[in-house]
C-alpha cells in the first residue's frame, strides 16, 4: 500500500510536465461526470440486482446465525448426557461463530481497500459455504468428540460471515443513487429478517416432519433412538438448508464489476471507472475502453497510487474530529449488538423463560419455540427492516438511531425491572417491541453510517472494524447471557440481564452524538466535509485554477 498523503486528484494533477493541464481537466470531468451519474440516475432493475445479490449473503448469514439458537437444542438430544446441552457448550456452538464473524470483517475491510471491492466480492461466500457444507457432515468418534469439529466450522463459516459486512455494504454504497442511497443499503441488510424467518420456517417444517418420532418422548430425557436419529437429521437439514441463497449469489458476486469510486479514486483509471458505469446502468458485468487508453497507466506509474497503509490509517483516525467518528460507529455498533444478538442467539431460551415454549414435552417443546421465532421474526424483525427502509432517507440516519436507543433503554428498563409482576403475552409483547426498535433503529443505520461517511481509501476498513466492535458487542452478551441467566437457576437471573441491556443502550446515546448525518450528501462531499478530503474538486473551478495548482 502506497505511503503518500496525496488525494487522488493531487495524484492524477501532479503529473509528468509534458502532460497539459488541459488534458487534466479532461480526466478530472471524466471522473465527476461518470460519479454523477451514478449519484443522480434514478432507482432502476441495475440497483435492484445490486440489492439483491448483497441482500443474498445477508439473508444466509442472519439463516446460518438465527439457526443457532435453535439447533443447539436439537443437538443437545442427540450428543449430550441427558439429552440436554450444557450452557457451556450452547455457548461455545453460538459464540464461535460470532468470533469468527470478527476476524473477517476486520480482514476482509482490510483486503477491500487494498486489492479492491471486486477481487474479494464472492469469496467470503465461498468460505461461508465451506464451513456450512462441513457443519453437515460433523460427527463424533473414539479419537474426537463431536463439539470441536463443530466449532472448528462454525468458526470457518463465522469468517465468510463477518467478511460480508463491509464488502456488501461498501460495494452498495459507492453504486448507489444519492438521493436513495440509504433506503438501498437498509435493503441488503433487511434481508436479514428474511433469513430470520427462513430460520424459524425450515426449523418449523422440520419439526412437523418428524412429528411422529419426537411426540412420544414425555421429555428430553426419555428422547429414545428413534428421537435421536430423528433430532440428527433435524439440525443437519437445517444447517445444509443455508447453502442454498448462497450457492444462487456466488456467480453474480465473482462477476460484478469494481465500483467506480475505488477505480477512479485508487487505481486512477478514470476512464475505466466511466465505462464500467455505463456497463453497471445496462445491467453488463464490465465496461470497455476505447483505444488510446494511455494516460492513466502513466500516471500509475509514475506516482504512487493513494491506498492507505496502517500507519496512515492510525495517523488520520488519531486526530480526535476523524477519531470520534470512527469511536461513534464503533462504539454505537458495539452497544447495539450486545442486547441484538444477547436476545437473538436465545430466542429460544427467552421464549420458554417468559413461558412461550416451556412444555417438556419434546415435540410440543420445539414446535412452540419454531412458531415463536417465527411470530419475533414477522411482527418485530421484519416489520423493524423495513420501516427503516421507507424512513431512511427522510427522517435521516442519526434521529432514527437516537431515538432506537432511547425507546430501546425505556423498553429494557421495563422488562427487566417489571419481569416479575408481567403476563406472559406482556412479555412477549415488549420483546417484540425490542426486536421491531432494534431493526428500525440501531441495528440497520450502525450498518449504513459507516459505508458512508469514510472516504473511499479507508471506507472498508473503518467499516470492516466498526462492524467487528459490533461482533465483539455481541461475543461479549453472549459469553455473559448464558452463565448470568442462570446464575441462580434456570432463567432465574434473566431479569437483571435485561437491565444490564437497558446500560448498554443508554451508552449508545452518547455515541450516536459522535456520528455526522449523512444522508443526501455524495460520497465526496462526506469525505471533503468529515475528513478533509478532496476527493471531489469544485466544479466551478477553471482550467485557470488547476494550472495555478500544478505550478
Amino acid at each position: 500500500m502506497g505511503s503518500h498523503n496525496l488525494s487522488p486528484e493531487e495524484v492524477v494533477f501532479n503529473t509528468s510536465p509534458n502532460i497539459s493541464p488541459a488534458f487534466g481537466l479532461s480526466v478530472y470531468e471524466q471522473r465527476r461526470k461518470s460519479l454523477a451519474e451514478i449519484d443522480s440516475a434514478p432507482v432502476g432493475l441495475s440497483h435492484l440486482r445490486a440489492v439483491l445479490v448483497a441482500g443474498t449473503g445477508f439473508f444466509t448469514d442472519a439463516y446460518d446465525l438465527f439457526s443457532a439458537n435453535f439447533i443447539t437444542s436439537i443437538i443437545g438430544l442427540v450428543y449430550f448426557s441427558g439429552h440436554k446441552i450444557p450452557t457451556s457448550a450452547d455457548t461455545s456452538i453460538k459464540l464461535s461463530t460470532t468470533a469468527g464473524a470478527v476476524i473477517g470483517q476486520v480482514i476482509f475491510g482490510w483486503l477491500a481497500d487494498k486489492l479492491g471491492r471486486k477481487r474479494m466480492y464472492g469469496l467470503e461466500l465461498i468460505i461461508m459455504l465451506v464451513g456450512t457444507f462441513g457443519q453437515t457432515i460433523t460427527g463424533q468418534g473414539p479419537a474426537v468428540s463431536f463439539l470441536g469439529p463443530l466449532i472448528f466450522w462454525r468458526v470457518i463459516m463465522g469468517v465468510g460471515v463477518g467478511g460480508d459486512y463491509p464488502l456488501s455494504s461498501v460495494i452498495t454504497s459507492e453504486f448507489a443513487t444519492v438521493k436513495w442511497r440509504g433506503a438501498l443499503m437498509n435493503a441488503v441488510f433487511a434481508m436479514q429478517g428474511f433469513g430470520n424467518l427462513a430460520a424459524g420456517l425450515v426449523s418449523f417444517v422440520c419439526v412437523v416432519a418428524s412429528k411422529d418420532a419426537l411426540l412420544p418422548a414425555a421429555t428430553a430425557a426419555q428422547c429414545d433412538e428413534r428421537c435421536q436419529l430423528a433430532a440428527d437429521k433435524m439440525w443437519r437439514s437445517i444447517v445444509a438448508f443455508g447453502t442454498v441463497p448462497a450457492l444462487l449469489a456466488v456467480y453474480f458476486r465473482l462477476t460484478i464489476p469494481e465500483t467506480p469510486r475505488y477505480t477512479s479514486d485508487i487505481t486512477l483509471d478514470v476512464e475505466k471507472a466511466r465505462a464500467d458505469v455505463q456497463a453497471y446502468l445496462r445491467g453488463k458485468r464490465q465496461g470497455k475502453v476505447e483505444e488510446g487508453h494511455t494516460y492513466v497507466a502513466e500516471t500509475r506509474r509514475r506516482n504512487e497510487s493513494p491506498k492507505a497503509t496502517w500507519s496512515e490509517f492510525f495517523s488520520h483516525f488519531r486526530q480526535w474530529r476523524h477519531g470520534k467518528i470512527l469511536l461513534g460507529t464503533a462504539g454505537s455498533w458495539f452497544f447495539i449488538d450486545v442486547a441484538f444478538w444477547g436476545l437473538g442467539l436465545n430466542n429460544s431460551a427467552i421464549l420458554g423463560a417468559i413461558g412461550y415454549a416451556s412444555s417438556q414435552n419434546v415435540y410440543d417443546n420445539l414446535y412452540n419455540t419454531a412458531v415463536g421465532n417465527l411470530i419475533l421474526a414477522v411482527a418485530g424483525n421484519i416489520p423493524g427492516y423495513w420501516v427503516s427502509v421507507a424512513l431512511i432517507d427522510t427522517v435521516g440516519r442519526k434521529p432514527i438511531q437516537m431515538a432506537s436507543f432511547i425507546i430501546l433503554t425505556i423498553l429494557f428498563c421495563v422488562i427487566g425491572f417489571g419481569y416479575h409482576s408481567l403476563s406472559a403475552h406482556t412479555l412477549l409483547g415488549l420483546y417484540v417491541l425490542c426486536q421491531f426498535f432494534s431493526n428500525f433503529g440501531a441495528n440497520s443505520t450502525t450498518f449504513i453510517v459507516p459505508g458512508e461517511v469514510y472516504p473511499t481509501r479507508f471506507r472498508s476498513t473503518a467499516h470492516g472494524i466498526s462492524a467487528a466492535a459490533g461482533k465483539v458487542g455481541a461475543v461479549l452478551a453472549q459469553a455473559l447471557i448464558g452463565p448470568l441467566r442462570n446464575k441462580t437457576g434456570t432463567n432465574k437471573w434473566l431479569n437483571h440481564v435485561m437491565e444490564i441491556f437497558a446500560l448498554f443502550m443508554l451508552c449508545g446515546i452518547f455515541t450516536t452524538l459522535l456520528i455526522p448525518e449523512t444522508k443526501r450528501q455524495t460520497l465526496e462531499e462526506l469525505a471533503e466535509k468529515y475528513h478533509g478530503d478532496s476527493e471531489s474538486i469544485d466544479v466551478s473551478q477553471t482550467e485557470e485554477a488547476i494550472i495555478t495548482k500544478d505550478k
